[in-house]
């Protein structure tokens, strides 16, 4: 037993292996032993009761035809898109006002971040009382009478806010630490040189913090489209399918209607439509970020 730790410890290519092996078995069987399974599952017909029976496209043929689908695939755009920007635009706002020493930052800074730290079964408890159109004090506030998540028109918009109120602290975090990171000699010369404070922000602070933006963008886009668990908990998909997405419509195929083969032929929909905007962006990346080569 000496002798194999003696072995381990003195080959410091091996003792690496050995410290990555745990994540690396972890990766195996958790991630890629269950994406290989599931694209060979949306090629079958199983209820997870018979035996699976093959099909080939049919699932593919199926999702395709179905309106229903098109309308899921829509949500997920409208919920994703709106998601990513209002998610990006007011903590990169918040961030530069923070960042300008203002009084009480440290404390804005906390407040806003709490969300993020929330267990979604509260935030999910706590707004679906904000929206409620008899006791909600959203339309008490506002003087307003919208049934906002008993209303196909209202329940995407109300879901998107409970979103972005959610990702804001955490990426206002982001953008926090990268304007830490730019020198501030910059901010002081444009300054000196007569810039206004919205020039200084699109000549200075965005070019130089294009980086952290970029890195932001993708993380939120790619958690937008996997959005479910606020979907689940506060609409689960209505009214009238007005806020299902993709990852609700993977869980309703495969755990209620029982069509696995189905709910893994739209997770991969999903998982091939992730892929090819994350590499759009990548390649991309030198015309939306500042000096990138």
């Amino acid at each position: 037993m000496k002798k194999i730790f003696s072995l381990i410890f003195d080959n410091k290519s091996l003792m690496g292996f050995v410290f990555i092996l745990p994540a690396f078995l972890g990766t195996i069987v958790f991630i890629l032993i269950p994406v290989l399974c599931s694209f060979g599952l949306s090629f079958v017909e199983w209820d997870l009761i018979n035996s699976p029976k093959l099909v080939w496209f049919d699932n593919y043929i199926e999702l395709f035809q179905s309106p229903l689908f098109f309308k899921i695939l829509l949500n997920t755009f409208v919920y994703a898109i709106s998601t990513s920007i209002l998610a990006v635009i007011i903590p990169l706002v918040l961030a530069c006002v923070l960042n300008s020493k203002i009084r009480g930052s440290n404390f804005f800074k906390v407040s806003f971040f709490l969300p993020f730290v929330t267990p979604m079964i509260v935030i999910a408890f706590i707004w679906q009382w904000i929206f409620d159109p008899n006791i909600g004090i959203m339309n008490y506030v506002f003087h307003l009478n919208i049934n906002w998540l008993y209303d196909s028109k209202f329940a995407m918009p109300a879901v998107i806010i409970v979103s972005v109120w959610k990702l804001i602290g955490y990426n206002m975090i982001i953008f926090l630490a990268g304007l830490s990171s730019i020198n501030q000699s910059l901010f002081e010369a444009a300054k000196i040189d007569g810039a206004s404070k919205f020039d200084t922000f699109k000549f200075v602070t965005v070019p130089l913090l294009s980086p952290t933006i970029f890195f932001v963008v993708i993380i939120t886009c790619i958690s937008s489209f996997q959005v479910f668990d606020l979907i689940y908990m506060m609409t689960q998909g209505g009214p009238l399918d007005s806020t299902n997405v993709l990852v609700y419509a993977v869980y309703q195929n495969a755990f209620e209607f029982f069509k696995v083969g189905y709910a893994s032929a739209v997770a991969y929909v999903l998982f091939f439509i992730i892929f090819f905007l994350t590499m759009f962006q990548w390649k991309y990346r030198k015309k939306m970020v500042y000096l990138e080569e």
